[in-house]
């Protein structure tokens, strides 16, 4: 059994010769007692220290003929596979299978496997990359931060095709406890491509290394890829398909009908009106005619997809689909195809391809890791779901959600108010009326959205998240005490919820709320009441103070309320509150 002590008298048994970290351990006690590898050729198989390339380990099966790659995490914490993922995919799986020799300082475990890979070349049918560590696999698979990193790892696929050539090696990933237990059954992956007709291609060097394909493709080709793929074509895409109802979609469906229903327009005019879509692909192959594309992913251009398989599946049984489709096979859109580029360029690429009317700033950042990261962390600790993605929540069946592991409910935490809700609990009263400034800096979005966030308690979150939903009840209540006095309110509404924050945070029974009222999007008559009375007895007279202040005496004469926008006014209010109830500004980490 793998525990403290058994750790603990491997690393006192081994330290002076494999050195290393107590953590390092845990994977050569996994190799022992899992596979009962000999401890002799276990240290020989497990990485100490660092330079490993997101690789912990490996084993070769003879019998099973699979070789099993290893991450090792001797925590409960699924979290904890994030970064050495990131590694794996980034430069790892290059370094075993492609390039072995491009770096002299990597770990000796790299050398170990590339030497088993070469030896037993033509006897591994199988690669497994299991990543192990103490917790529940259910809750690594249900992650949706492990999930794109599942699927990112997943496209590299065509690395470990390249080393085996005509072989055929299935490839599988897993999360795995140190106890036995399995996450979801896991079945292998097999590389995805298709081949393409682009046309008129034209090709562009990035930067540092990354390739543009420029030509035209048909919507047949995309409809095919997007069938086959399914919702993961938009994984890298900001948001799903925004429905018939859009203007830019109806134009997209009326042209459509033209084309191939009336036959009244050339296929040629639809390439003309079209902006284009943009794709990445893991690689790029060009094959006589056709362009052959390995896992490719849209980053622009889900209006376009989702409104043709709309108009597809509405006119399935439409004797005009039939008789239309030569010219359906021969409308073009202009495509460029990124390759050989990392997530961060990606990312960027995604961001700035998707500028155009009328996408918002925060949209552009629904891909995030730490968005993403976000989502897993509501999940996990309420069961809630972020909807990080516009208009997700609602294309989403009770069968998803459950799948995702979120109880029922009938809100989502949405990205633009979370933010809010980080703003005013810092105190960036100012910052609201910027929003788009917000997401457009990246010193400013990274303030925001700083990984201290995901150690804030998210009941706390949700408490602070959820006054908005009353906020104007809670303003009329405060005019009620004298419409005269508090005139201005109306005015306020934001320094309103920011101080109604803090009474929260500062009140003696937090706790007790936070288990009464913070694991829930609704709100009940108790939670309402004691913000009505936190508006009322502690808030009303912060803010009469603040109206009476001799900065601000001058302004509320002319009425110029600005100020009532600012972080130099919650500063005083909070001034103000420390000296009567000993308040403190506090943040959501």
């Amino acid at each position: 059994m793998i525990n403290d002590r058994a750790m603990a008298q491997a690393y006192s048994d081994l330290h002076s010769t494999c050195g290393g970290v107590l953590e390092d351990y845990f994977g050569l006690l996994y190799l022992e007692q899992e596979h009962k590898v000999p401890r002799e050729k276990a240290v020989n198989c497990t990485a100490f220290a660092g330079h490993d390339y997101g690789v912990d380990g490996f084993y070769f099966d003879e019998e099973r003929r699979n070789l099993y790659i290893f991450q090792f995490k001797y925590s409960d914490s699924y979290a904890q596979f994030k970064e050495s993922m990131q590694r794996l995919i980034e430069d790892g799986l290059e370094r075993v299978f492609v390039a072995p020799n491009r770096d002299d300082k990597k770990n000796q475990i790299l050398l170990q496997l590339r030497s088993c890979l070469v030896d037993n070349r033509v006897l591994i049918d199988q690669i497994c990359f299991r990543f192990i560590f103490t917790g529940d696999p259910e809750e690594a698979e249900r992650s949706k931060v492990l999930d794109k990193l599942r699927e990112e790892l997943e496209d590299k696929k065509y690395l470990i095709d390249q080393f085996f050539g005509e072989r055929k090696v299935d490839f599988v990933v897993e999360f795995r406890s140190s106890s036995g237990r399995v996450g979801g059954p896991s079945t292998p992956h097999h590389t995805t491509t298709f081949d393409v007709q682009l046309t008129d291609l034209v090709m562009v060097d990035g930067p540092t290394g990354q390739k543009m394909h420029i030509g035209f493709i048909r919507l047949a080709d995309l409809n095919l890829m997007h069938r086959a793929l399914g919702q993961r074509f938009f994984d890298s895409n900001i948001r799903y398909g925004l429905g018939e109802s859009e203007a830019v979609n109806r134009a997209i469906s009326g042209a459509l009908r033209q084309i191939v229903l009336d036959q009244s327009d050339s296929p040629s005019d639809f390439v003309f009106n079209h902006n284009g879509i943009t794709l990445f692909a893991e690689k790029v192959e060009l094959k006589d005619t056709l362009c052959r594309l390995t896992a490719p992913r849209l980053l622009n251009g889900a209006q376009t997809v989702a409104t043709l398989a709309r108009f597809l599946d509405k006119n399935k049984d439409n004797p005009k689909l039939i008789q239309g489709a030569q010219a359906y096979q021969a409308v073009r859109v202009l495509c460029k195809v990124i390759t050989q580029a990392d997530q961060k360029f990606v990312t960027r690429v995604t961001i700035n391809n998707n500028r155009q009317n009328p996408v918002e700033p925060w949209n552009l950042h629904a891909n995030d890791i730490i968005q993403l990261e976000l989502q897993d962390k509501f999940r996990s600790d309420l069961a809630i779901y972020y909807e990080r993605q516009e208009n997700a929540f609602d294309q989403l069946s009770v069968e998803d959600l459950e799948g995702y592991g979120i109880k029922e409910e009938s809100r989502a935490i949405q990205m633009l108010k979370l933010t809010q809700t980080f703003l005013l609990t810092d105190g960036l009263i100012s910052r609201l009326s910027q929003m788009r400034r917000v997401f457009e800096d990246d010193r400013t979005y990274d303030q925001v959205f700083r990984k201290g966030r995901l150690k804030a308690d998210s009941r706390h979150i949700l408490l602070c998240y959820k006054i908005q939903f009353h906020l104007r009840k809670y303003a009329q209540e405060i005019e009620q005490k004298g419409q005269n006095k508090y005139w201005f309110i109306s005015r306020a509404r934001y320094l309103l919820w920011a101080l109604l924050c803090q009474g929260l945070l500062n009140h003696d029974d937090l706790e007790e709320l936070a288990e009464q009222h913070g694991k829930t999007m609704s709100v009940s008559f108790d939670y309402k009441d004691l913000l009505s009375w936190l508006a009322t007895a502690r808030v009303r007279l912060l803010l009469s103070e603040l109206m009476q202040d001799q900065d601000y005496r001058a302004k509320v004469e002319q009425e110029n309320l600005s100020f009532l926008r600012t972080d130099r006014a919650f500063e005083k209010c909070m001034d103000s509150a420390h000296k009567k109830w000993q308040w403190v500004h506090r943040k959501l980490c």
